[in-house]
């Protein structure tokens, strides 16, 4: 079964029509990058697979279930503006997904499951090379840091899909290049699903196992929705390449 249906979605605000017949097989474990002009719904689409939307028409399944209502910590999230918590430690941030996961309304840990989770956190700002500035606040952070915080954020709550929202746009070239092989190490050592928006085609055949094209057929005519034009296969996840579990 794959991770992700999409069946027959369209995306209409009062007559414009954004989405149109959109239906899409995301398999578990692969990292699908989506592609297309400027206002051709790409972050329209991945604000429904966060159900910060709803789709006008059609359905969007997670293993055969809809989407909850709200967003749930299963599907992890990163912006292409930092989004971590001005107000809490690089730590803080990190620790916050697994206070919430234990005590939605309290928002806190106590005690020895207090202690672990730090441990934890520790453990994953090590991953991303963030230990250093554990007790730093993100105004304190370069660019790339602050996204280094935010994937580490992201990951603490072990979602099954990560969105990726123009993640990297922001960032110079050089930072860019090390938040890629970063990313793609993250994803690489976890069975996590992955769906990137980006605006750069070359970032989303380096990084990704799938391309999918979205465009509009007629950009000046508003009864046009965008629909999938092409969907590329890139490469098998390396594990799979190589034969290995």
């Amino acid at each position: 079964m794959s991770s992700i249906e999409i069946k027959d979605i369209w995306q209409i605000y009062d007559s414009r029509v954004v989405l149109e017949k959109i239906s899409l097989n995301i398999e578990q474990g692969s990292f699908v990058s989506i592609v297309g002009p400027s206002g051709c719904g790409k972050t329209t689409l991945l604000r429904m697979l966060m159900s910060e939307e709803f789709c006008t028409r059609g359905s969007i399944l997670l293993d055969g279930i809809p989407l909850p209502a709200e967003p749930t910590l299963e599907r992890g999230v990163v912006f292409q503006r930092y989004s971590v918590f001005p107000h809490l430690t690089v730590l803080g941030n990190v620790l916050l997904p697994m206070e919430l996961k234990a005590s939605r309304w309290l928002g806190k840990l106590l005690g020895p499951k207090r202690y672990n989770a730090k441990e934890e956190a520790r453990a994953m700002l090590e991953h991303v090379g963030l230990r250093h500035a554990a007790d730093f606040y993100p105004a304190q952070l370069s660019g790339g840091m602050q996204q280094r915080l935010a994937l580490a954020q992201a990951l603490m709550a072990k979602p099954r899909v990560l969105l990726l929202d123009e993640p990297f746009s922001a960032l110079d070239p050089g930072t860019r290049a090390d938040i890629h092989v970063l990313t793609k190490r993250l994803w690489e050592e976890t069975k996590m699903t992955i769906v990137m928006v980006t605006h750069d085609i070359s970032e989303a055949f380096r990084l990704g196992t799938r391309v999918i094209v979205l465009e509009r057929p007629t950009p000046d005519d508003p009864t046009k929705g965008a629909r999938i034009t092409h969907d590329i296969p890139v490469r098998p996840r390396a594990k799979d390449k190589k034969g290995a579990a």
